[in-house]
């Protein structure tokens, strides 16, 4: 599967965000690709399609969705389904995603969105509902697409699989690439208490088709300590040995360096993406990185 999910060359990209779209346009910065949110540019015209096609001239393009709500029980919404397949033969992405998350409620109770990316129980049923609703995605579109694997902040009662069999498993019957957050490996290890190694070494690494890198923040209570991730910050060193060793089984794959909250100047992200485009390098040369 590695390398059907994807055209994206394997180097460092980062997440356009509004902040930078100008100043990219103006000046391109010597990347090979970047990435956008979806639905961002779910409009029927104006200046931020007229935005996209400039940068869409310059860079490859990663379409990264936060709203299809793969994890609810109900099937994706057939609108919005359209509207990414619009934008999809608008732009011609290197590379289509979306979450192993469910952001909508279910029709039955007014089926409103809660605007943020909610866990799943890792059981069979839900299994079931994202391998069936990640095909229907992939029909809509003609493209295989990458589902994401979560953060996560608490485990679920019940719970029928281990998490990291629950994404290998939603990933093998859905048949799309898996779009492999190292960062969530390690925020999810530190607030669930499992080995984030173990978590790493059970993925699917050939439907790898994109690597994210983040930043995340640190909460300080009574109970302890609960990692964030909030793409607020620099990628930290505990994140980037991951990454090392995620390259060392996937081999060189696209990597992108999201910040979403506390945005940068331009120039302090692009400084993130030549330290994974280093490792990358490195992974090429057979030399480590320096870190």
């Amino acid at each position: 599967m590695k390398g059907t999910a994807t055209s994206l060359p394997p180097t460092a990209g980062f997440g356009l965000r509004h902040p930078h779209v100008l100043d990219v346009i103006d000046r391109p910065p010597a990347i090979d690709w970047v990435e956008v949110h979806t639905e961002n540019y779910m409009v029927p015209g104006g200046p931020r399609l007229r935005q996209l096609d400039a940068i869409r001239e310059r860079f490859e393009l990663s379409f990264h969705g936060v709203g299809l709500s793969l994890g609810s029980v109900d099937e994706p919404d057939r609108a919005h389904l359209t509207r990414i397949r619009d934008l999809v033969r608008r732009f011609r992405p290197a590379a289509l995603s979306d979450h192993i998350a469910w952001v909508r409620a279910p029709a039955q109770v007014g089926g409103a969105s809660l605007n943020d990316l909610l866990p799943l129980p890792c059981t069979e049923e839900a299994v079931s509902i994202l391998a069936r609703n990640i095909r229907i995605f992939q029909d809509a579109t003609g493209c295989q697409v990458m589902v994401e694997n979560p953060s996560m902040y608490a485990a679920f009662a019940g719970a029928e699989l281990d998490h990291a069999d629950f994404v290998t498993e939603t990933v093998r019957r859905a048949g799309c690439g898996l779009l492999l957050d190292v960062n969530n490996i390690h925020v999810s290890a530190h607030n669930l208490g499992f080995d984030a190694n173990d978590y790493l070494a059970r993925m699917p690494f050939d439907a790898v088709g994109e690597i994210h890198l983040a930043g995340h923040a640190e909460r300080a209570d009574a109970g302890g300590t609960l990692l964030i991730d909030d793409h607020g910050s620099r990628v930290r060193d505990s994140v980037w040995t991951l990454y090392d060793q995620a390259l060392a089984a996937t081999g060189a794959v696209p990597t992108l360096v999201e910040w979403d909250t506390e945005i940068p100047e331009l120039g302090v992200l692009l400084a993130e993406v030549r330290t994974a485009q280093s490792r990358l390098d490195a992974l090429r040369a057979g030399t480590r990185a320096a870190s």
